[in-house]
C-alpha cells in the first residue's frame, strides 16, 4: 500500500499571487513540521498545479479518521501560530475533505500527479466504486511510468475552527482520485484516456473536475521528528 495510513485529509486551494512565495516557505518551514508533530499524522505533501485548476493540492496521510477529530489536532486548529494566522487570509477557494482510503495500490508516491474531484450519481455508487477498484485503478497503477493509484471517499465533516474562520468557510469534497507517477507523460495519457472526465461520467460520475500536479515537498512524521 503506497499510503501510510487508512485515512487522509485532502485540500485544494489558491493563494493570492503576492503571497505565493511566503506561503511555500511557511508551509515547508513551519506548517508541515507542525502537522507532523500531531499524533496520527504520518506524512504531508504539497503539490503545485501544472495546468488549469487550483494552484495547490495538499494531502495529509493519517492513521485513521479519528486522528482528524482528535483533541491534539483541534487544539492546533484553534490556536494557530502567528505566522499561520498571517497566512490564512491569503487563501482562496479552499476545499477540505476528511476521507477514508477506499483503494490504494502501488509502491510509494510519484512526483507527477493526476487529481480528480467528483461525485457518484445517486444510485450509481456501488457500480462506480466496483469499476474503479476492480478495473480502472489497478490497470492505471500497473502502467509504465505510473507509481500508485488511490481512491478517497469523504467520511467525516470537518469542524469549524479558528483557522477556518480566519480564511473563510471551506468547501467540501466527495470522492477523490489520485494517480501518481515518475513519468509526466504517463499521467497526461491517463488524464486524456482511461481516467478522462468522460470516462468517469460514462460510469456514473458527476461534477468531475481534474487537474495535474507536481509534488513540491513531502515530509513524514519520522523525518520531522529527526530534523
Amino acid at each position: 500500500m503506497a499510503l501510510l495510513g487508512n485515512a487522509a485529509m485532502i485540500l485544494s486551494f489558491d493563494v493570492v499571487p503576492e503571497a505565493v512565495a511566503e506561503h511555500d516557505d511557511w508551509h515547508s518551514r513551519e506548517h508541515l513540521r507542525e502537522r507532523m508533530s500531531i499524533p496520527g499524522f504520518l506524512r504531508g505533501s504539497r503539490w503545485t498545479a501544472t495546468g488549469p485548476g487550483p494552484r495547490y493540492f495538499v494531502m495529509y496521510e493519517v492513521a485513521g479518521l479519528d486522528t482528524l477529530a482528535s483533541p491534539p489536532y483541534l487544539e492546533r486548529l484553534n490556536n494557530p501560530s502567528a505566522w499561520t494566522a498571517r497566512m490564512m487570509p491569503h487563501y482562496r477557494g479552499m476545499r477540505r475533505g476528511f476521507c477514508r482510503v477506499a483503494f490504494s495500490r502501488g509502491p510509494g508516491l510519484g512526483t507527477s500527479g493526476l487529481l480528480i474531484h467528483f461525485s457518484p450519481d445517486p444510485g450509481q455508487e456501488t457500480a462506480l466504486r466496483d469499476w474503479l477498484v476492480a478495473q480502472a485503478l489497478p490497470a492505471s497503477a500497473d502502467r509504465p511510468g505510473v507509481a500508485s493509484a488511490h481512491l478517497f471517499e469523504a467520511a467525516l465533516t470537518p469542524e469549524m475552527t479558528r483557522e477556518q474562520r480566519i480564511r473563510g468557510k471551506d468547501g467540501g469534497v466527495d470522492w477523490v482520485l489520485l494517480v501518481t507517477g515518475h513519468a509526466e507523460a504517463a499521467i497526461e495519457e491517463l488524464a486524456a484516456t482511461a481516467l478522462a472526465p468522460e470516462a468517469l461520467t460514462a460510469r456514473g460520475g458527476i461534477n468531475v473536475a481534474a487537474g495535474r500536479y507536481r509534488m513540491g515537498h513531502a515530509l513524514s512524521a519520522q523525518e520531522a521528528a529527526t530534523d
